[in-house]
């Protein structure tokens, strides 16, 4: 660590003892860095079932309710720098890209490398992804995060190929009855409130936010609604969400290292843009036992979402409205023995989507002014999926699973087929193709073998995953394009892992080594195409260490090598790129906390120091223009006035360090997305 931040470290620590960890009862605020938690933990997003996380035999991570409380996270990228291998990073108000076990992935479907999910079914439609999907989940208000990496697909299907993120929603038994207030720099409010009654349970949130850069920032309301009950031999639980985004963007501000000038940090080279966002979700879940230990379950559920927003990272800055319904089922039956415990089910969606994008200016005979796509497009996914886990002995355990899947788009072009530009033009810069029908047939499966001794679990596991193309790299074609011939993306995997716990210390670390194959990707002449190759490798560790009754820590780190694996043309790429790094993917990352929790002295005060770092990354694929990385230093904290009042205080950037927290090359120009200055954001919570 730079010295400069062991100074700071000594300095910040002196404040440990007078701020406390967000949160309503200061006694649970280090629970979450205690070693209980590893051994406790129960995953439901592994297999759709809660099995024990200690035994499971493949990577996860996962934070309780709360730690989410404590962390009051204003972004997402606030709750994922706590999983190892995963990195949000931040654009402009609550855009975000992300990174799991892979580089920072952009352009048209890159998405699709990862399935969001809440309580298990994808927020958006697997061939409809956006890249900025992290902004519709209700996190702060959420029961807990859970996060599988490496292939996912035997469960979840189509998109899950680098891991799931799966946001859980709180049952009503943990939703507290309590309002809480929060103001902060730059303008920045926030109030929330929840409560249950009998069999139902209300959670909701309004931010406003006037932002760092010149006219920016951002209203958002998130509202989520459970239901649980039981009814004669049945479980239900039901759940209704919804959020709503009105953002002013701040575009990326140009020239090398921009982000270290004081100035140039507040710009807004574009204060056009903005992104207007709704979504809403629900599902209806019925469960039962079945035989000994065996359950039935039966999810039918509905999604819409619609977004409009400025394409202000473009030069002509067209307009796009893309939306999409859908309605769905999953069912699964499952059975268990001495021996063996099983499952089988399928899943069913059918969705209705559609992209519109027209250009307010002529910029020039290849970009025109007037509508560039307009088209509709029906999906239909049918999947059947089985897995086993076998108990060979006390000891030794072997788990399987095999999942076969359709998907079908029929896509209606509703504008003439062909380029958008008059007949004049030199090399239209957007083509519509014209309607057609596209089919993929995609197959996975999994193999683990588990080990567990007295103290840890050991174990090797092999997946593949793959994704269809999604329906804007099969259908928004340039630059004379006429078909998309694309094959399903896939990926083979290997793994091992050990976690554990040795007295106070808990541990939790997984190597592993992913081929990536007909990846799809925009060639020199912008076509969409398939067929590259890529390489992942990497290690990613997570720990715990109750340190003594007051002070624990906790850590999460990344090492990772992200390849092309093939000689491709990619475009903003010249010569051969064969073993080049992939921009946008720091070999390494993570973070470390050290909690204080001052309750065994009988204060109700805690607090948390944060350090946060990623290493530097390349830009271009060509490898010749870098992000030099950042260190971040945050702190949290609370103090339990009454048993119904608590105050907090978030504080981040605390050596109000210029950063960037996205960076690329782009246009013949480095380009930034500048990182927080220095903030605070003080609250009060009421316990009702």
């Amino acid at each position: 660590m730079p010295a400069k931040y062991i100074s700071s470290l000594r300095r910040t620590l002196a404040l440990c003892g007078a701020l406390a960890v967000m949160g309503p009862d200061s006694a649970a605020l280090a629970q979450e860095s205690t070693t209980d938690g590893l051994l406790e933990t129960v995953i439901v997003t592994a297999s759709r079932v809660p099995s024990a996380g200690q035994v499971l035999p493949t990577a996860w991570s996962a934070l309780d309710q709360t730690t989410i409380e404590r962390i009051a996270p204003q972004h997402s990228n606030q709750v994922f720098n706590r999983i190892a291998g995963s990195w949000v990073s931040r654009g402009n108000g609550q855009e975000s890209l992300i990174s799991l076990r892979s580089p920072v992935l952009t352009g048209a479907g890159s998405c699709g490398s990862f399935i969001t999910a809440q309580d298990g079914i994808s927020m958006r439609s697997p061939g409809f992804c956006n890249v900025n999907q992290l902004f519709d989940a209700n996190l702060l208000q959420a029961g807990k995060v859970e996060v599988l990496k490496g292939p996912a697909t035997v469960v979840f299907g189509s998109n899950a190929l680098h891991g799931i993120i799966n946001v859980l929603t709180r049952s009503v038994s943990e939703t507290p009855n309590q309002l809480r207030f929060e103001a902060g720099s730059r303008d920045y409010y926030r109030a929330s409130a929840s409560g249950a009654v009998d069999s139902l349970a209300l959670s909701a949130q309004t931010t406003r936010y006037g932002g760092y850069q010149e006219e920016s920032g951002y209203q958002q309301r998130k509202a989520t609604v459970r239901l649980d009950q039981d009814w004669q031999d049945w479980r239900v639980s039901g759940v209704i969400e919804g959020s709503d985004l009105d953002q002013e963007t701040a575009g990326y501000i140009r020239g090398f290292e921009a982000y270290k000038d004081d100035g140039a940090r507040e710009e807004n080279p574009n204060p056009e843009a903005y992104r207007d966002a709704w979504s809403a979700r629900g599902y209806l879940s019925l469960s039962r036992e079945i035989g000994t230990g065996g359950e039935l379950l039966l999810r039918p559920y509905w999604r819409s979402n619609e977004m409009t927003f400025l394409q202000h990272y473009l030069p002509w800055q067209a307009t796009e409205t893309n939306r999409h319904r859908s309605v769905g089922i999953q069912a699964m039956v499952s059975g268990l023995t001495p021996r063996l415990r099983w499952l089988a089910g399928i899943d069913i969606d059918h969705t209705k989507g559609s992209l519109f994008e027209d250009q307010a200016e002529f910029f020039s005979p290849n970009q025109p002014d007037g509508v560039h796509y307009d088209y509709d497009v029906q999906a239909e996914t049918l999947a059947g999926f089985t897995q086993l886990n076998w108990a060979l002995s006390d000891r030794w355990r072997i788990t399987g699973g095999l999942r076969l899947e359709e998907t079908r788009y029929d896509y209606r072009n509703l504008t003439d087929p062909g380029p958008a530009c008059a007949p004049a033009a030199s090399a239209c810069r957007f083509f519509r193709p014209a309607s057609r029908e596209d089919r993929f047939s995609d197959w996975t499966g999994n193999l683990a073998l588990s080990y567990q001794t007295d103290h840890a679990t050991i174990f090797a596991r092999a997946a593949r995953g793959f994704r269809a193309p999604q329906t804007t790299e099969l259908y928004r074609l340039q630059s004379g394009q006429v078909t998309a011939d694309l094959d399903s993306e896939s990926i083979d995997s290997v793994e091992f892992g050990v976690r554990g716990q040795q007295g106070a210390f808990a541990y939790d670390l997984a190597a592993y080594w992913m081929a990536k194959e007909n990846v799809i990707f925009q060639d020199r002449d912008r076509y969409n195409v398939s067929g590259a190759d890529t390489l992942h490798r990497g290690i990613d560790v997570t720990f715990s260490w109750a340190l003594s009754d007051i002070w624990s820590l906790r850590g999460n780190g990344a090492y990772a090598r992200h390849r092309y694996d093939s000689d491709i043309e990619l475009i903003g790429s010249r010569g051969t790129i064969e073993g080049n790094d992939i921009d946008t993917s720091p070999k390494h990352f993570g973070s470390l906390q050290l909690l204080a929790d001052l309750a065994p002295l009988g204060h109700a005060i805690s607090a948390e120091l944060e350090w946060l770092w990623v290493a530097k990354y390349w830009l271009d694929p060509n490898n010749q223009h870098e992000y030099a990385g950042h260190e971040l230093l945050n702190i949290r904290g609370a103090w339990q006035i009454t048993p119904r009042v608590t105050l907090t205080l978030v504080a981040t950037n605390l050596l109000d360090e210029g950063y960037a927290e996205r960076a690329d090359y782009g246009f013949g120009s480095y380009r930034y997305f500048v990182g927080e200055p220095r903030s605070a954001v003080l609250g009060v919570t009421l316990a009702l």
